[in-house]
């Protein structure tokens, strides 16, 4: 996708603290980070209301990552309300292990989320992918188009970094979900990372990536996803042979 002839017009939402934001402008690119501590009670109950399903403990709701193109206004975000929507409510990927009902018992004395509380992917994998809020949405990319590696194993001075979390869970002490971005700016290209990593112990681990690379001389964006799963004993065996050798 190259951004040279899109005009729509976006307002970057003000921040209620604004010494927890970052910005960097490289070219014609602003990369916005914000980084706020975990959501209060209230702000909790609504984004579980209006989800429809039980938050995890820790939710950053006010965080967020932003990449904007300056001239045309087209700007991709990452957000923790996004990312779990994306998350399956209707319990056809829900994880099958006796954990589960557990799991969602323990929530069920929340105050202002009963009624919310059903089947859903208790693990909290999510397929998000980032939000175009502003301009043109992703078309799938050219065959053979991929985001250049070896530019990105350059000893290129890195200019802007930060790393932050959406949201994360132990899944009621059965292992972890986590969904982080970090972003790496240089001055001829960028890289944001998105990985929704889950490990439910003794069972499975799953790492979803978003790979959004900018070109910022030419004004190229490359979105790349993907998907990896194993089962909890075989990465157990992986590392310890790793750890071994």
């Amino acid at each position: 996708m190259s951004l040279n002839n899109a005009s729509i017009q976006s307002a970057f939402p003000s921040p209620s603290h604004p010494s927890s934001t970052n910005s960097h402008t490289q070219k014609s690119f602003q990369i916005t980070t914000r980084k706020l501590p975990i959501s209060k009670s209230g702000p909790i109950d609504d984004m579980s209301n209006s989800l429809g399903i039980p938050v995890p403990e820790m939710i950053f709701g006010d965080n967020l990552v932003s990449i904007e193109h300056l001239p045309t206004k087209w700007r991709l975000e990452f957000n923790a309300y996004d990312a779990l929507d994306r998350v399956d409510k209707t319990g056809e990927k829900m994880l099958k292990v006796a954990y589960s009902r557990e799991w969602t018992a323990s929530r069920e004395d929340s105050e202002g989320i009963k009624e919310v509380v059903r089947p859903f992917d208790w693990s909290y994998s999510t397929d998000y992918q980032g939000s175009v809020t502003s301009g043109p949405r992703f078309s799938p990319a050219p065959a053979g188009e991929q985001i250049p590696i070896e530019l990105l194993k350059r000893p290129d001075p890195i200019l802007f970094y930060e790393e932050v979390v959406l949201y994360e869970s132990e899944l009621d002490d059965n292992g972890i979900s986590l969904y982080s971005c970090k972003v790496r700016v240089m001055p001829e290209r960028m890289l944001l990372l998105s990985r929704n990593f889950m490990r439910l112990d003794d069972v499975v681990v799953r790492i979803r990536d978003t790979r959004i690379y900018v070109d910022f001389g030419t004004g190229k964006v490359i979105r790349d996803y993907t998907e990896k799963e194993s089962s909890f004993e075989s990465v157990k065996l992986v590392s310890l042979c790793y750890l071994s050798s």
